[in-house]
């Protein structure tokens, strides 16, 4: 009984996790929603570079929509785990108050569960790749701004910075 509760408590740490990752792709597709609304207004439009920032958001869009499709697969997954696991404890423990065997249930549960947990694992470690390739794009977009104001900024840390990027 206690393997099923210790990976129960794995899987809820990954759940408030994920949580936690779903609500913060909520909030960038609003930023970016009202980003975009500000670019397309006529002073939105005479910012500098608003036409590239338009297209790095459209390019984004779906990306985030994707990672929250895989996000709720996870979620998912993560919760059927919880059950599975769960239920692997109640029949251990009821085959242990009732003196009966359960037999090969509680091991082929366990099994289920314990894969349902590693496949959300997995979930997210395909969308955490997802979400650093567009943290890439926003920085070097940044990079692209900052060269566009160059007289901001030392030409050749645009250069550096925007080598670190790309490595």
């Amino acid at each position: 009984m206690i393997t099923p509760a210790v990976l129960i408590s794995g899987a809820g740490t990954l759940l408030m996790s994920t949580s936690s990752r779903l609500g913060r792709v909520t909030d960038r597709v609003r930023q970016l929603t009202a980003r975009f609304k500000v670019l397309v207004t006529e002073d939105g439009r005479q910012e500098g570079l608003a036409r590239e920032e338009k297209r790095l958001i459209v390019k984004q869009l779906p990306r985030l929509a994707r990672r929250s499709r895989i996000i709720v697969r996870a979620m998912t997954s993560l919760y059927l785990a919880v059950a599975l696991l769960v239920l692997t404890s109640i029949l251990i423990g009821s085959s242990s108050l009732l003196n009966r065997t359960a037999g090969l249930l509680p091991i082929v549960i366990a099994i289920a569960g314990s894969a349902c947990l590693a496949y959300g694992a997995l979930l997210l470690s395909f969308e955490t790749r997802l979400s650093a390739s567009t943290t890439r794009e926003e920085m070097k977009f940044l990079v692209t701004l900052g060269e566009h104001y160059a007289g901001l900024y030392d030409e050749r840390l645009m250069k550096e910075v925007g080598q670190e990027l790309d490595a």
